[in-house]
């Protein structure tokens, strides 16, 4: 059996080259993913209603129809209107949009969950809207759904094996590639899942991590003060004693 994963160390190279394009297309779609979702969701909130009506639209036919049609649609159906992409930005734009309208709805609970109270003492002390939501209600927000939004991109990941449909030359994509050179199924998908792994808990400690570091606050070492000393020993304050006298 040695000689069999000895076969496929000579593709180490390719594996590499395939975790590292899945890394791309994951980290370009969640970015593109977070700016529609946050567009969505505050255009829920719009006191527009053809606004509100294209959010909705947008969530509610994204949410209950296929990834792999909605690749499927950008990659082989976009072409037939003029507009032709590679199978990179075809991926990166399909799951941007995807993941896009879930992360709105997580966005819009965020931002509901910050209490009213704040918004209004904001508004009576004269905040403008633009800072009330970047210094209010944005950091409250995240900090209340930044699990969420580490699953999604988790799930962002995972959902770029989708890609190889379109011969993208992704992990899944380029073990399909090595095994039908090499008939080696049983290791080359091990291989290729272990790396899956491997991604998944590393996005998962980051997250952890940076989540660790925005929303928790340093910890402050207490100020001891005047006479503590004293009082511990029962004796009196000198502060209150000069004071009384």
């Amino acid at each position: 059996m040695s000689y069999q994963w000895l076969t496929l160390w000579r593709y180490a190279d390719t594996f590499l080259e395939a975790a590292w394009l899945t890394l791309q297309v994951t980290l370009l779609a969640f970015i593109l993913a977070v700016a529609l979702g946050l567009l969505a969701a505050l255009a829920k909130s719009s006191p527009l209603a053809p606004v509100r009506w294209l959010s909705h639209c947008y969530v509610e036919f994204i949410r209950n129809t296929p990834v792999l049609l909605q690749i499927f649609i950008i990659f082989f159906g976009l072409p037939s209107l003029g507009i032709t992409m590679s199978a990179f930005s075809a991926g990166v734009l399909a799951l941007g949009i995807n993941v896009g309208a879930y992360l709105s709805e997580t966005f819009r609970a965020g931002i509901q969950s910050v209490a009213k109270g704040q918004l209004e003492a904001a508004y009576i002390l004269g905040i403008p809207r633009r800072q009330i939501f970047l210094s209010v209600v944005l950091p409250q927000a995240a900090r209340a759904v930044w699990p969420a939004i580490i699953n999604n991109l988790i799930q962002l990941l995972l959902g770029t094996s989708l890609l190889s449909a379109i011969a993208l030359p992704e992990l899944t994509g380029t073990a399909t590639v090595i095994n039908a050179r090499t008939l080696l199924y049983i290791q080359t998908f091990s291989i290729v899942g272990l790396v899956y792994l491997v991604l998944s808990n590393l996005f998962s400690w980051l997250g952890n991590l940076a989540g660790r570091r925005m929303f928790h606050p340093p910890l402050v070492t207490p100020v001891k003060k005047p006479g503590w000393r004293w009082a511990k020993k029962g004796l009196i304050n000198p502060v209150k004693r000069e004071n009384a006298l």
